[in-house]
């Protein structure tokens, strides 16, 4: 964002008037209301603009394979304002791994979402009151995690019971159904 001489000067009667507090004029209480507003604005609008940028990802993600340089300059655009790819990116670009950009592109989004994962377990342990520990380790569900090196320990089979389970029908015997009574010609005549 980029600010005009003029904006610039209004920011700065603020900020010494935040250091060293003093009535301020009737003009600078404008001027800094105006500023305010443009900046709220500017911010709306790039919210908004973010927001148009993201939903032509996931269309361009969706039709995919036929919008393959589409969706790599959308995708170039989203990582460049700040956008952490999902999982839903990174399929994507493993299954069009065998075009050279989307390699390319594959490579810088995998850290990328790596670290995002890992501040959001960070934020979640830090709100839970876990151990810092648990942050710091390595995630095993990513590829090059633990848990492709280490082969996990098969679970003992249960200890057979001495009683046999018994079966549904065995405990729940079946319903029989009433007997229907007879027609009414057969009571008459009997």
């Amino acid at each position: 964002m980029a600010f005009s001489a003029d904006e610039l000067r209004v920011l700065r009667r603020a900020l010494a008037n935040a250091l060293h507090p003093a009535p301020l004029p009737d003009e600078d209480v404008r001027d800094a209301l105006r500023l305010a507003d443009s900046l709220d604005e500017a911010v709306r609008e790039a919210s908004r603009m973010r927001a148009f940028l993201l939903a032509d990802l996931v269309r361009y993600r969706e039709s995919l394979p036929g919008s393959l340089t589409g969706y790599l300059e959308r995708l170039e655009e989203a990582l460049a304002g700040g956008y952490d790819p999902g999982a839903d990116d990174l399929a994507a670009l493993r299954a069009l791994r065998a075009d050279p950009a989307a390699a390319r592109l594959l490579d810088r989004c995998q850290p990328l979402a790596e670290r995002s994962v890992r501040s959001r377990l960070a934020r979640v342990s830090q709100a839970t009151g876990s151990t810092p520990a648990a942050s710091r380790a390595r995630l095993l569900a990513l590829p090059g995690g633990r848990a492709a090196q280490e082969p996990r320990p098969k679970q003992p089979a249960p200890a057979p019971s001495e009683r046999p389970v018994p079966k549904p029908s065995e405990v729940f015997p079946p319903r029989r159904r009433p007997v229907p009574p007879p027609p009414p010609e057969e009571r008459a005549a009997g």
